[in-house]
C-alpha cells in the first residue's frame, strides 16, 4: 500500500446523504458523485459535530470542537488551522471557494494560512453587486428552445415578508437577487466558476509542487436553490410559466405544510429546487474528476468528499414537548435536534491503491465525525498540531488497521441540545430548567452578519462588565468569557428555555427515519452516562454540565 502524497478535499455544503445516489437516493441525479463513489470508501456512520456553516469548517480545518465554547467566530488565539502546521512543514495549500463566509466577519481568518486562495464573487451573501444589472430585465439569455437561460426568482424576503405581512417589497432581499442577474451563462453562476477554477489548478499546479493540499470549499448546493436551464426545470412536477417566480430562498421553520406556512406546490417546487441546485453541481464537479484522470493523480493524491450538514426539506419529525406527538414538516436548519436528514453526512474517500477500482464500493459503518477529517490531513502530511484537538484520524480505517477510532460523538449548536451517539443510538439532550447557566469563551467577538432588514430580530450581545478572563482547555492564553443570565439577550443561535426538557433518543438501528423517541426508557440513562463521559473528555465548560442536568 502506498501512502498518497497529496490531497483534493471538496466541501460541498448542505449535500443530503439519502439524496445521493451511492447511499441509496433515487430522487435526484448525482452521477458524478456516484461515479466518485465506485472508486472509493464510502463511510456511512458519519455525523455531524460543531454546527452551522463556520463552526463545522472550524471542527474541518481547526480539529476542536467549539459549540460548547461559542455559537459561530474566526480561529482564535490558542489555535491555528491545519493549513499554518502545514505551511510549515512544506506543504503547498490552496483554496478555492465561492462560501461568503469566509470572507466576512466571524470567518475572516480562515483563509489566510493557505498558500493561496482564489474567491468566486457573487453566492448568497457575497455583497458582490449593489445594484441590479439594467440590461438583465426583459432581454434574458435564452435557451436554444427559447426559453430564458436565468429564470424568474422570487427574492430572499418572499417568506418573511409574507409571514410577517411586511409590505415593504425590499425586505429580507439579499445581495445574491443583485448578483444572479449578472449571470449570463452557466458557467457565469459561482458553482460552476469554483468548479472550473479547481480544475484548472490541479491541471497546471501539481507540478510546481512536491506535496500539496486543495481544499475546494463549494457552497452549492447551499441557497438559493438558483439554477438556469436545463437544471431549473429539471424535476418540475408541473410547467412553471416564465415569468411566475422561482422559490430559490427556502423558509427555515417546523410546520411548513403541516402548519399552512407554504402550500404543498410550494413544498415540492423549493424540494425540487434544490435537486436541480445539487444535479448542476454534481455535473461540475465532474470536471474535477476528469481533471484526476488526465493528469494521472488517482494514484498519488487522496481524494475526500464531504459536508458540513444536510438541509431539512420537508422532512417529518415530531418536535413538540414531552406528550405533544405532533407530527411537523422541517424546512431548512430551525432549531430542532439534529435529526438524520441533517446530521447524518456523506462522507467519501479515495485512497490511492486500497482496491481494484470500479467494482463494489467499500463501505465502512464505523463511527466518524468531521474532526477527524482534520486528524486525517494531519496524518496524510505527518505533522502534529500544538493546540487541543478532538479528532482521531480515519487512517487506520482506510488502510483496515483498525475497525473503529471512537466510542462515541458530540455535536450540536451552541446555546441548544448536546447530542451524543455511539453509533446505534442518538441522544439529544436538551437543558433542564431555564438553559442557564451559559457563557460565551471568545477573544474575536462575532457571529455570523444579519442580512440586513433583520438586525432587530437577531441581535447579536457584547461582553459587558460581568465578562472575566478565563482559559481554554490547553491553554495558556486568557480567553473573554461572558456568562449569560435569565433576561440577557443570547446570541441568535441560542434557543432560550423554549426547549426545556425536550429530550431525544432513538434507537436508529431499528427506527432510522426517528419515529420513537424511547426518552424514559432504561437506556435513556446509558446515554446521559455516556454523554456525561464525552463531555468531560472534551474538557467541556462546567455550565454545560449544569444546563443540561448532568453535573
Amino acid at each position: 500500500m502506498v501512502a498518497p502524497q497529496n490531497l483534493v478535499v471538496v466541501l460541498l455544503d448542505s449535500l443530503n446523504r439519502h439524496m445521493l445516489g451511492a447511499y441509496g437516493g433515487t430522487e435526484f441525479s448525482t452521477p458524478n458523485l456516484d461515479r466518485f463513489a465506485a472508486r472509493s470508501t464510502q463511510f456511512t456512520n458519519h455525523v455531524t459535530g460543531s454546527l452551522p456553516c463556520m463552526p463545522a469548517r472550524h471542527d474541518i480545518l481547526v480539529g476542536s470542537l467549539d459549540f460548547l465554547w461559542k455559537p459561530w467566530g474566526s480561529i482564535e488565539l490558542w489555535e491555528e488551522s491545519i493549513t499554518a502546521t502545514l505551511r510549515r512543514a512544506g506543504v503547498t495549500t490552496m483554496l478555492v471557494s465561492d462560501h461568503p463566509h469566509l470572507f466576512e466577519t466571524g470567518g475572516e481568518n480562515y483563509h489566510t494560512d493557505f498558500s493561496g486562495w482564489e474567491y468566486l464573487r457573487g453566492h448568497e451573501g457575497d455583497p458582490w453587486r449593489t445594484y441590479a444589472d439594467p440590461s438583465a430585465f426583459g432581454a434574458p439569455t435564452l435557451t436554444p428552445d427559447g426559453r430564458p437561460l436565468v429564470t424568474n426568482a422570487a427574492d430572499g424576503g418572499w417568506f418573511l415578508r409574507d409571514q410577517l405581512g411586511i409590505a415593504d417589497q425590499s425586505f429580507g432581499r439579499r445581495h445574491y437577487d443583485d448578483s444572479r442577474t449578472w449571470f449570463r451563462a452557466e458557467e457565469d453562476f459561482p458553482g460552476p466558476r469554483t468548479m472550473a477554477t479547481a480544475a484548472a489548478w490541479l491541471r497546471h499546479a501539481p507540478a510546481a509542487h512536491d506535496r500539496w493540499m486543495l481544499f475546494v470549499d463549494e457552497f452549492d448546493p447551499h441557497e438559493p436553490f438558483d439554477t438556469p436551464e436545463p437544471w431549473a426545470s429539471m424535476y418540475d412536477d408541473h410547467p412553471i410559466d416564465a415569468d411566475e417566480a422561482r422559490l430559490v430562498w427556502p423558509p427555515y421553520l417546523v410546520g411548513g405544510t403541516s402548519k399552512g406556512a407554504i402550500t404543498d406546490d410550494q413544498a415540492r417546487q423549493i424540494r425540487n429546487n434544490y435537486g436541480a441546485k445539487m444535479s448542476m453541481i454534481d455535473h461540475h464537479f465532474g470536471r474535477i474528476l476528469d481533471e484526476l484522470d488526465a493528469q494521472d493523480l488517482w494514484d498519488t493524491t487522496a481524494v475526500i468528499v464531504c459536508t458540513d450538514h444536510g438541509h431539512y426539506l420537508g422532512e417529518n419529525r415530531v418536535t413538540g414537548a414531552p406528550g405533544d406527538d405532533t407530527v411537523a414538516d422541517i424546512w431548512g436548519k430551525p432549531m430542532v435536534p439534529q435529526f438524520e436528514p441533517l446530521g447524518h453526512t456523506p462522507l467519501m474517500i479515495h485512497w490511492p491503491r486500497t482496491r481494484d477500482w470500479g467494482q463494489t464500493p467499500i463501505a465502512i459503518d464505523a463511527l466518524t465525525t468531521n474532526v477527524d477529517i482534520n486528524a486525517t490531513i494531519a496524518d496524510v502530511f505527518g505533522v502534529s498540531t500544538a493546540h487541543r484537538t478532538h479528532g482521531r484520524s480515519l487512517v487506520p480505517l482506510l488502510t483496515g488497521a483498525a475497525a473503529s477510532i471512537r466510542d462515541w460523538a458530540i455535536g450540536g449548536v451552541y446555546g441548544n441540545w448536546v447530542q451524543v451517539t455511539d453509533g446505534r443510538r442518538k441522544y439529544a439532550r436538551a437543558p433542564v430548567e431555564d438553559n442557564f447557566p451559559l457563557s460565551m469563551w471568545s477573544n474575536r467577538w462575532s457571529t455570523m452578519p444579519v442580512h440586513t432588514g433583520l438586525e432587530d430580530y437577531m441581535r447579536f450581545p457584547n461582553p459587558d462588565r460581568r465578562a472575566t478572563l478565563d482559559f481554554m482547555p490547553g491553554s495558556d492564553i486568557p480567553v473573554i468569557r461572558q456568562p449569560f443570565e435569565p433576561g440577557d439577550v443570547l446570541p441568535f443561535w441560542a434557543s432560550g428555555a423554549r426547549n426545556v426538557g425536550r429530550h431525544h433518543l432513538y434507537d436508529l438501528g431499528i427506527d432510522p427515519d426517528e419515529h420513537e423517541n424511547r426518552r424514559g426508557e432504561p437506556s435513556e440513562r446509558e446515554m446521559i452516562d455516556l454523554l456525561r463521559t464525552a463531555l468531560v473528555e472534551v474538557d467541556a465548560p462546567a455550565d454545560q454540565l449544569v444546563r443540561l442536568g448532568l453535573s
